[in-house]
């Protein structure tokens, strides 16, 4: 009896945690890389702000492309409704990915850099460990593959630096992301 009493205590508190807020929330630390212009930019740039981020590569044969161009259609919405986001898409193969190959990636899918951050100026180790510790995501890069392993998510971060949700980057998830940028503008 005691065992059976223990293990429903135990499956009690395992259902409560998960019944926990289901989306990510943590707070990210400082950090400072090199954008598509050969400038400096980093935490310091977004605080107080509300931003939005991703994980992408430019050499990239499946996914990348489609979340860049999906990037770029968020942004001009976000413009459309004069929405004061910025964007940052960082690098998850930055011995390629230099400045240079990043703004010419960039320019592919959009000519407005204002509010758009494409990052490198990082070892591999370092996106690997930022991304799983910052955003609990995971980044690898094989070494069997020149592809990268990456996660294909949007991650919502409000003006605290704070990861507070994330959407799928298809645009049909933009109906539940920017009413959530939105709130977090508010705030």
């Amino acid at each position: 009896m005691k065992k059976v009493s223990l293990f429903v205590i135990i499956c009690c508190m395992f259902l409560s945690a998960c019944s926990a807020k289901d989306e990510p929330s943590f707070q990210m630390k400082s950090f400072s890389y090199t954008d598509q212009n050969g400038q400096p930019f980093g935490s310091e740039n977004l605080k107080d702000k509300v931003w939005i981020a991703n994980f992408i590569f430019t050499s990239c044969e499946t996914v990348c492309p489609p979340m860049t161009a999906s990037m770029s259609a968020l942004q001009k919405e976000l413009k459309n409704q004069n929405l004061d986001v910025e964007l940052v898409s960082f690098s998850v193969d930055p011995t390629i990915d230099t400045v240079d190959v990043l703004k010419t990636f960039m320019e592919k899918f959009t000519v407005d850099s204002s509010n758009w951050h494409m990052l490198t100026g990082y070892s591999q180790k370092e996106i690997e460990e930022f991304a799983r510790e910052e955003f609990q995501t995971l980044v690898q890069k094989p070494s069997s593959s020149d592809q990268v392993i990456h996660s294909t998510s949007f991650y919502v971060v409000d003006k605290n630096g704070e990861v507070v949700s994330n959407f799928g980057f298809q645009q049909s998830h933009f109906d539940e992301l920017i009413p959530e940028v939105k709130k977090l503008l508010k705030s």
